[in-house]
């Protein structure tokens, strides 16, 4: 199969950066990701989380979604999820709190598709959202952007 040349670019593109977000905000709770630029609402997604999705992530497999704010560390094209962010989980303080704890902290926490359509909370800690989804967020969320985990 040769590709077609009408085809989009893959991945998309990123947005002119006045498109881009500037905040994520994962609400746990409320299965919502937003995305907002100058405190403005840009886009709001549903998402599934871990199998205990409420509360800080306290050790690796313990699939919690952990709270905080962190930044996106890397944007993944080539993700066994369809395309995945990066967040820069775990911090220094929950490198200190798990090291307290004499447990390791887990992390490769992303934003990340969901190409098998899976229903309710299924991922180990990670935020997942439609594919259709993860694109529109992909194009306006670059590295370096803030990331708020909240309850």
């Amino acid at each position: 199969m040769t590709p077609d040349a009408s085809a989009a670019p893959w991945p998309p593109a990123l947005l002119d950066p006045a498109q881009r977000a500037d905040l994520v905000v994962v609400h746990k709770r409320d299965r919502r990701l937003l995305l907002l630029r100058e405190g403005r609402v840009l886009a709001s997604h549903p998402i599934a989380l871990g199998p205990s999705p409420l509360g800080h992530k306290q050790r690796e497999g313990d699939g919690r979604t952990p709270e905080g704010h962190y930044r996106i560390a890397l944007r993944n094209p080539r993700s066994r999820y369809h395309l995945s962010l990066r967040i820069s989980y775990p911090a220094a303080d929950d490198l200190a709190r798990a090291q307290a704890a004499g447990v390791a902290p887990g992390g490769d926490i992303m934003i990340h598709g969901n190409p098998q359509c899976r229903t309710g909370d299924w991922t180990e800690g990670c935020v997942a959202v439609s594919d259709a989804d993860m694109e529109a967020i992909w194009q306006r969320v670059d590295v370096g952007t803030r990331v708020h985990l909240l309850p």
